[in-house]
């Protein structure tokens, strides 16, 4: 055995640097959580049911709305009412899943940078969410002249371009209430009770409040979003109101978005 010196170790070829890995592609992340949405049981027939209950909302216009009620704008609200309750359901559970099914240690192992992740949820959220509208929207078209042409008459178009724009983006806002609530939450049950109280009960309470005190009656289309994004439906707004829809999404969506990220990151997955 002879003895290594210090000239035999300067005298040695120095090992190539080694280099870091390229992140993994945002693009291949959007691939990956657009499949996770399609791959369990609870995914796919809930993105199934969307377009169903858009087909049974269109048929029950037709066979049970008089002659009169032959209109898009008709169809468009019957298919709008489930859509507005799936949609946000289906963020919920994109975001939940990493923990209810215990794959966010996989996930997020793969992909240390948490933030990536949860963009990418979102981006994917946001662009099925639009599809599926249009989706709806299509098939409230057909069912209108399908049902026009049974009741004999005329086939009425009342929807405009910008109110079928302002008609997603309200849409849009809702889904991104329930992405909101599961990235917050981060389970799926309470995330969905949680989206019941704010679409349902929290409207009721800030109704009733403002039948009785009139400060909140003044102050209710700044602060109560589910007001504000009802003016949307009627497909035009104002600079005010634009405004007191920016400050309640900043209220109910933005802040509570930005503290659910931070819990995220510093959350420890089990």
């Amino acid at each position: 055995m002879t003895a290594t010196t210090v000239e035999d170790l300067d005298r040695a070829p120095a090992r190539a640097a080694r280099t870091a890995p390229a992140p993994i592609p945002f693009s291949r992340l959007m691939t990956v959580e657009l499949v996770k949405m399609f791959n369990t049981r609870a995914g796919f027939w809930l993105i199934m049911s969307m377009a169903g209950t858009a087909l049974i909302a269109t048929a029950s216009v037709i066979l049970f709305a008089p002659d009169s009620a032959m209109t898009y704008d008709n169809f468009g609200a019957a298919i709008g009412v489930p859509m507005t309750l799936l949609l946000p359901v289906m963020a919920i559970l994109s975001v939940t899943s990493e923990w209810s099914q215990r794959s966010g240690l996989t996930t997020f192992t793969l992909v240390p940078h948490r933030g990536r992740v949860i963009r990418a949820k979102m981006v994917v959220a946001i662009a099925i969410g639009a599809v599926s509208i249009g989706v709806a929207l299509a098939i409230g078209a057909l069912g209108n002249i399908v049902g026009s042409a049974i009741a004999g008459v005329d086939t009425v178009w009342d929807i405009s371009a910008n109110q079928i724009t302002m008609l997603v983006l309200a849409n849009v806002l809702n889904l991104l209430i329930g992405f909101m609530l599961g990235v917050l939450i981060r389970n799926s049950p309470g995330a969905i009770v949680g989206f019941v109280v704010y679409s349902f009960v929290l409207p009721t309470l800030s109704m009733v409040l403002g039948n009785f005190q009139q400060w909140w009656e003044d102050l209710r289309p700044w602060l109560d979003f589910n007001w504000a994004q009802g003016e949307l439906y009627d497909g035009q707004l104002t600079s005010t109101q634009w405004a007191q829809l920016g400050t309640a999404g900043l209220i109910w969506l933005v802040v509570p978005l930005a503290v659910g990220l931070v819990m995220v990151m510093r959350s420890e997955v089990k």
